[in-house]
């Protein structure tokens, strides 16, 4: 059924909800790549097999990330009239006694998560607390995130039934390209790529600025490690970044957007291709959009990996078919971008952010967050933290909420040391600062950045220096080297890091260090450079101590740089179980069954294999 009027949407959201609410049971399995990793493609032919033996009639739908990604193959069960239950940590064994149970008119408490509502605020299982009760889900607000986890990221039907393009159908029939833009701006809508921006004000430029044609483009070149906010929302909810897209080539003028995706994230190219695909079909992509007489289509390009290629100038080159290397600014995109000509860049989550603006309204936005930080943003919590998964939090929430109250706290009962924020370009806060605020400018003055919503927690047994030298040595790979500050500099800084990390530092390595990554962030050519000092002059500003302690005392006081610490087996704790001996890679541990061993310090490399696997935990680590 093609999508000619504002009333089809109607016809296709009752399709729609058909599916979503249906009459009888519906499964929901979370199968975006987190949930695929740890096993839910066989959860998910458990769930299939078993129903079809029983002759259960059930809708089993294969969802996007439902977030708490700790737990797992989740799976949403709904009951009708008795709202739905997340079952965490789901296997095909209890998939199978699932489905046993709901064919004997049974709801399981076992393994049950959490109660999702809906309409029913009773308890439909006593003891299994409601999910805005979970410590994880309590301080969220999902408006990013709406829809992952609920809709078949397959049925552009179940995206229209949430409400789904009714946005575009506002902008395209009621309001004018300005009207649109002036929406955005009131609603304080910051870029969440990282630089937050206004969207608006960016749209404006564009809108204004002399050339023909005019295109927008979709950031979707995701790269830092541990981040996955950007692939999780292609995968789970493809059509809120492309109702975004066509709102914004509306409100500036362009028929034409590009939705540049990492060809590493193979399940989002699928999904957003599919997605696009279903537009067209639709006539939601394509000529005379809605009957407004406006045109629009999409293009998906497949990014080659390189971590450059999230600067917006690089990734236009990697359109265009050149190397993705960055260009001076100005002429900045908005003027001058893609073919020369004004382009509108933004990221996944900002682009997923317009259709809820336009269809809710700016004050609704406005009410959420803080003045100047408007809305919502999403982290990828991770790292040494005892709650770990995807989180979408209003703006201003403190680190501490976020850390302590949404993460559970340190991995382990640990003491947690620092955060990292912004990913590799970001920088390492103490545990001292975790009252700030999370918003743009808050973390820039503490010396991170917001970045793309990257978050990797730290704890007592992590070494700050060795975290510098990693992060570094990432945007060290992945610099283009066009630029002199940003190829050399990181070099240069590489290689004090490791002259102190291997115990030949000195104290004038620190000033020379400090100096390098002031030149390099002053005078690189794109934000890659510009902001690769960060984890160093972080941890230099806020972890001195540790720097000093490698170099004075040639000691690493967390006990992980191998040139400073040795390990020693302590002989009234070994009960001589011999698991040491036999997992050792250079044979450096001898002794005989059920007698003390011994570390032999010459041969031993101090891969602390031996202190992760002892079950007594009677291998020291001797700073």
């Amino acid at each position: 059924m093609r999508v000619h009027m504002r009333s089809d949407l109607d016809r296709l959201r009752a399709e729609g909800l058909s599916t979503l609410y249906p009459d009888g049971l519906r499964i929901g399995v979370g199968m975006a790549t987190c949930g695929l990793a740890t096993g839910a493609a066989a959860v998910y032919d458990a769930l299939r097999d078993e129903s079809a033996a029983r002759g259960l009639d059930l809708t089993l739908v294969a969802t996007g990330c439902i977030g708490y990604c700790q737990q797992e193959p989740l799976v949403d069960v709904r009951v009708p009239d008795r709202g739905r239950v997340l079952y965490a940590r789901m296997n095909p064994e209890r998939a199978r006694a699932l489905v046993a149970a709901l064919a004997g008119g049974e709801l399981p408490a076992e393994g049950a998560l959490a109660v999702i509502p809906e309409d029913h605020p009773s308890k439909v299982l006593p003891g299994v607390p409601f999910l805005n009760e979970l410590p994880f889900y309590a301080r969220q607000h999902k408006i990013i995130l709406r829809n992952s986890g609920l809709v078949d990221p397959t049925r552009v039907e179940e995206y229209v039934a949430r409400e789904g393009y009714q946005a575009l159908a506002h902008a395209l029939l009621d309001l004018s390209q300005q009207d649109v833009i002036d929406e955005v701006v009131s609603a304080g809508l910051r870029g969440r790529g990282g630089g937050g921006f206004p969207t608006g004000c960016k749209w404006q430029v564009c809108r204004d600025a002399a050339g023909e044609p005019k295109y927008v483009i979709c950031n979707g070149d995701e790269g830092d490690p541990g981040a996955y906010m950007d692939r999780t929302v292609l995968e789970s909810d493809p059509h809120s970044v492309i109702e975004g897209m066509i709102i914004g080539g509306y409100a500036v003028g362009a028929h034409e957007g590009t939705l540049y995706v990492r060809d590493e994230y193979p399940l989002a190219v699928e999904r957003v291709s599919q997605a696009v695909a279903q537009a067209e079909e639709l006539g939601l992509l394509g000529e005379d959009i809605l009957g407004s007489g406006f045109g629009f289509r999409i293009d998906v390009v497949r990014g080659a990996g390189a971590f450059v290629c999230g600067e917006e100038t690089a990734l236009i080159a990697s359109i265009e078919g050149g190397l993705g290397e960055p260009s001076p600014k100005p002429p900045y995109p908005a003027v001058s971008g893609l073919w020369g000509q004004p382009t509108v860049i933004n990221n996944v989550k900002t682009w997923a952010s317009v259709s809820a603006i336009l269809a809710r309204g700016a004050a609704w936005y406005t009410g959420i967050g803080v003045e100047g930080n408007r809305g919502t943003v999403v982290f990828s919590l991770v790292g040494k933290v005892a709650n770990t998964g995807l989180v979408e939090v209003p703006l201003g929430l403190t680190l501490r909420e976020m850390i302590e109250g949404i993460g559970g706290g340190g991995l382990d009962g640990k003491v947690v040391k620092a955060v990292q924020t912004g990913g590799p370009s970001g920088g390492c806060l103490p545990a001292r600062l975790f009252h700030l605020p999370i918003d743009y400018e808050t973390l820039t003055q503490a010396g991170s950045i917001m970045g793309s919503g990257g978050m990797v927690v730290m704890d007592e047994e992590t070494c700050m220096v060795d975290v510098a030298r990693y992060f570094l040595t990432f945007t060290m790979d992945e610099s283009c080297g066009k630029c002199t500050p940003c190829r050399e500099g990181t070099r240069a800084m590489y290689e004090i890091l490791t002259r102190i990390i291997d115990g030949g530092g000195t104290l004038e390595d620190l000033d020379n260090l400090e100096e390098i990554a002031t030149w390099v962030k002053a005078a690189s050519l794109c934000g890659l450079g510009q902001t690769a000092p960060n984890p160093v002059l972080s941890t230099l500003r806020y972890f001195r101590d540790e720097y000093e302690a490698h170099i004075v005392e040639k000691r690493c006081p967390a006990g992980v740089c191998r040139a400073l610490i040795r390990l020693a087996i302590q002989p009234e704790l070994c009960t001589g179980c011999g698991l040491c001996l036999r997992e050792c890679p250079v044979g450096a541990i001898t002794g005989e069954s059920k007698e003390p061993h011994v570390i032999d310090p010459d041969l031993c490399t101090r891969c602390r294999l031996c202190h992760d696997i002892c079950p007594v935990g009677a291998v020291e680590i001797v700073r």
